[in-house]
């Protein structure tokens, strides 16, 4: 699947994992799909969110406002919000088993870690690969022979319908969305336009 799609949404893909990285998450999902497709914001669709005021610095603070950015600096801090002081654990456990007994297995790096694979590419989600199916399937019903970013923008919204319940539909990446203020609906069918022109 992943050679029908435009350079441009591989190059979204990448930046995904990039910003999965960065942002010290151990996985890829619709919300970091999210922030790869708003690494393009001159391609029509997903210039509909741009337009509605989602740009890449709004949504990257909506994930972090949602997930953290699971730096040791914020888990120190949440942590001692709470009364919990992360330097005297970590001396605490170095005392009784040694030096670094908290950073893992030996042998792997801190990227390693962070990813789940010595590959530095991290593992995506269900909800990550629903999406990317049904870009798949968005651009197959409009006999499109590449998936565009337009597509895979409409996969996660499309994604974000899914389940019995709102509480099963909330997806990240539909979370950003509607934090922001925008009906997931309503932006897919423009994103929609977009796509069928």
């Amino acid at each position: 699947m992943f050679d029908r799609f435009t350079p441009a949404t591989r190059q979204a893909v990448s930046v995904a994992q990039s910003e999965a990285a960065r942002l010290h998450h151990p996985y890829l999902g619709t919300e970091h799909l999210l922030l790869g497709l708003l690494h393009h914001p001159e391609d029509p669709s997903v210039a509909v969110l741009v337009g509605l005021g989602l740009d890449l610095p709004t949504a990257r603070a909506g994930v972090i406002r949602l997930l953290g950015d699971g730096s040791a600096t914020g888990d120190a801090e949440a942590l001692g919000s709470i009364g919990i002081d992360l330097t005297a654990v970590r001396e605490a456990v170095e005392a009784g088993f040694g030096p670094g007994a908290l950073d893992g297995p030996a042998g792997r790096s801190a990227k390693d870690r962070n990813t789940g694979s010595g590959s530095g590419r991290v593992r995506f989600t269900t909800r990550a690969k629903k999406a990317i199916e049904l870009s798949l399937r968005a651009a197959v019903a409009r006999k499109d022979r590449a998936i565009t970013p337009g597509h895979l923008l409409l996969g996660l919204l499309q994604e974000a319908t899914l389940g019995p319940t709102r509480e099963q539909r909330q997806g990240l990446a539909a979370r950003v969305i509607q934090d922001h203020g925008l009906a997931v609906t309503a932006v897919y069918a423009a994103v929609l336009a977009t796509v069928d022109r």
